[in-house]
């Protein structure tokens, strides 16, 4: 409980220390650095927990950017901030997913069903991996759209699918899924919305390490 408060308050902090830079000082050089660098913080724990050189790699990339960015004078224009913030939560959440689908891992969504279910069989264990991977696949799509429509269409464009309609195509994709689910597979148990957000609390994390789960043949 503790951990999850800390944890809550370091994300309000940081949202809150985001708006704070982009309302006051949005052109400094150093505010890329403040906003872009605690992503860095998690990618380097990860690495040092795993021992993966490769996501060592890609936080030290992720750390040249940043001070190449600051030494070059910024981003200059405060909209490439908004959508630089938005591509990089994106694309985070996708590698995340990503990650667990790594051999000798267990897939998130995996994860999230032995929170959930009493018994995983194969077919469901089978769907979870591919479910992760969708759910992998929306994040870096999210991410590339959020790019294209910044290029070719106006900043009013993006500013709708920034703040509207990337949290109403998360919830579509979400209680689509749900729905869907049991229409493909009404053979699996049924839980329910609330169920299914109580499981993926807490889940990240160990999605990573976490042995695979026993299954029961169908």
């Amino acid at each position: 409980m503790a951990r999850a408060a800390l944890g809550a308050l370091a994300v309000v902090a940081y949202l809150v220390g985001c708006w704070a830079l982009m309302q006051y000082a949005p052109h400094a050089p150093w505010a890329v650095a403040a906003l872009f660098g605690p992503w860095l913080l998690p990618l380097l724990g990860a690495a040092w927990r795993l021992r993966q050189p490769a996501l060592f790699a890609a936080a030290a990339v992720g750390g040249v950017a940043l001070l190449w960015v600051v030494a070059q004078g910024g981003l200059g224009d405060v909209k490439r901030l908004y959508v630089a913030q938005h591509m990089l939560i994106h694309l985070a959440l996708g590698a995340v997913f990503g990650w667990t689908l790594r051999p000798g891992a267990v897939p998130m969504i995996t994860v999230f069903a032995r929170r959930a279910h009493k018994v995983l069989t194969e077919p469901l264990v089978a769907y979870t991996r591919r479910l992760t991977g969708a759910w992998a696949l929306y994040f870096i799509a999210m991410a590339v759209i959020s790019l294209a429509v910044f290029v070719w269409l106006p900043w009013s464009a993006w500013t709708l699918l920034g703040n509207l309609l990337t949290p109403l195509s998360l919830v579509a994709m979400f209680v689509g899924e749900y729905l869907l689910r049991y229409r493909w597979h009404p053979e699996f148990e049924r839980i329910s919305l609330r169920t299914m957000v109580q499981a993926s609390r807490g889940a990240v994390a160990p999605a990573a390490e976490v042995a695979t789960p026993p299954v029961v043949a169908p």
